[in-house]
């Protein structure tokens, strides 16, 4: 009995002793996360493809329109500019390009959704973004975050608004609509350092931005609770918000407040 009762202390020092290390493990667990999303760090976003196009002249619903809406995968290195990537191009410089939106990003993580919804199979660059990347959906990037991307540098400055050029694409009218309400958007880069950048570099966040706007809460206030004053001004707040972005909203919160009642 004696030999019995030996065992089972044995035994139970055991059982603690690994709650205790599991608590533990659990613990260091919980403190890394809280560390990484307080100082920004982050593993490498893999750059699933890069994709560029230059403006076609297209037929749709009985008049000739140019769009850079079709992008093609490329492999190697290219020269990241200010205002875009080289051998990429944009047909309306008013709502496409430019520093504020030199480079177009879209979540890898969309693309099963949308091929059920179109019923067809989706190549890279399928909605006209520069960058397909895996693990940044609009729910985990921030307005303001800055990235290293090869030699370059970017910073997110607004959500991407779906114009019609993907229904001129897809033959589908409704799309923008559709794209917009999921809010499966994806985004746009500024560039603050120019440099050569591949598909093999992938995204490091060097910065998160401590307003923490994310692309997804920004859609959400921007199409969905539009009259939300609170939320607007939160993402007025964001410095780095792009100029087109802060123009509309500001006209918005502008007109709550002379509808408010006196």
């Amino acid at each position: 009995m004696l030999a019995v009762g030996i065992a089972a202390g044995l035994l139970l020092k055991e059982y603690v002793f690994m709650l205790l290390f599991v608590g533990f493990l659990l613990a260091m667990r919980a403190f890394l996360i809280v560390r990484s999303r307080e100082e920004g760090w982050q593993m490498t976003i893999e750059i699933v493809s890069v994709n560029i196009g230059k403006p076609q002249r297209v037929q749709y619903r009985g008049r000739e329109l140019s769009t850079g809406i079709w992008k093609t995968p490329v492999e190697g290195l290219l020269h990241l500019s200010y205002s875009n990537l080289e051998g990429d191009g944009q047909a309306d410089l008013v709502h496409h390009g430019g520093r504020d939106k030199a480079l177009c990003v879209y979540a890898y993580e969309h693309y099963p959704f949308w091929e059920r919804e179109l019923k067809r199979p989706l190549a890279y660059g399928a909605f006209g973004e520069n960058l397909t990347v895996r693990g940044l959906p609009e729910t985990e990037v921030c307005i303001g975050d800055i990235f290293r991307f090869g030699e370059a540098v970017v910073q997110v400055s607004q959500p991407r608004q779906p114009c019609f050029k993907l229904a001129v694409k897809y033959g589908v009218p409704e799309l923008p609509v559709k794209v917009q309400e999921t809010g499966f958007t994806g985004y746009y880069f500024r560039v603050l350092q120019e440099g050569e950048v591949s598909p093999k570099d992938g995204l490091i966040r060097v910065f998160r931005h401590p307003k923490a706007v994310t692309v997804s809460f920004a859609n959400r206030i921007m199409h969905h609770d539009k009259q939300n004053a609170e939320g607007i001004q939160r993402i007025l707040d964001v410095e780095e918000l792009s100029g087109s972005w802060q123009e509309t909203l500001r006209k918005r919160l502008a007109g709550i407040g002379n509808d408010a009642p006196h």
